[in-house]
């Protein structure tokens, strides 16, 4: 899979694949779109002493990087599962630029070696923070546990609508603890239906910079304590 560096309107650095011409994160700001919906309208919603996650799309490693911050600050565990089927190659882990724009030059250290640990294995990067990456595609993970919120980041529907379907989002679904949350950046119509179809109860939510609204699925219907 070829892909280049970008740099999105917030200056945070994203990859674009250049045979789909899709990009990581959003042009609008890398780093602005991943606080707003998977740490604002997901991780937010949460005040556990142990929260699992589990991202699809672990890519750039934003996210994971973002939610390992806040169970820093917040100093209450996280087990963060992330499946990626096209890892990034460390020339590219090289020209990411978050954690200058964050100001978080400690971090330096465990964002390399959360792209740098073994798949398939747990990884204690920090007390508070247990990393497993699954080296698949979506459509061929089985969770072996239930997970309290999924960061739902694959490639767009218009690039792999695969991804998009009511088997996957009941795949999503059975993988979630009763009251657990699902977000993503994605806002259409069909991907709504989808999720509805399995038993989601689906919230339309304002967008990040750039983009009307994102979606946030509920099991169950109710937003955790």
């Amino acid at each position: 899979m070829k892909r280049h560096i970008e740099v999105t309107a917030d200056g945070s650095t994203t990859l674009r694949v250049e045979a789909w011409n899709e990009p990581y994160h959003s042009m609008h700001g890398a780093i602005r779109e991943s606080l707003h919906v998977f740490i604002k309208n997901g991780l937010y919603l949460f005040n556990k002493k142990e929260l699992r996650i589990l991202e699809i799309g672990f890519g750039t490693g934003l996210n994971a990087l973002l939610s390992l911050m806040e169970a820093e600050n917040r100093q209450n565990a996280i087990r963060y599962t992330g499946i990626e089927a096209f890892p990034l190659t460390a020339h590219e882990i090289g020209q990411l630029n978050y954690l200058q724009l964050l100001n978080a030059p400690a971090y330096r250290d465990v964002f390399n070696r959360m792209h740098a640990c073994p798949w398939e294995t747990e990884n204690q990067l920090t007390p508070y923070f247990i990393l497993i990456k699954n080296r698949c595609d979506i459509l061929r993970f089985s969770a072996e546990m239930q997970f309290d919120l999924i960061y739902f980041d694959a490639f767009g529907a218009g690039v792999q609508p695969e991804l998009w379907t009511e088997a996957v989002f009941n795949q999503m679904y059975r993988a979630l603890d009763d009251g657990g949350i699902l977000v993503t950046y994605a806002a259409r119509g069909s991907v709504r239906r989808a999720m509805q179809a399995v038993g989601f109860s689906v919230e339309r939510l304002p967008g990040p910079p750039g983009k009307r609204e994102m979606l946030r699925a509920l099991k169950s219907g109710s937003v955790p304590d």
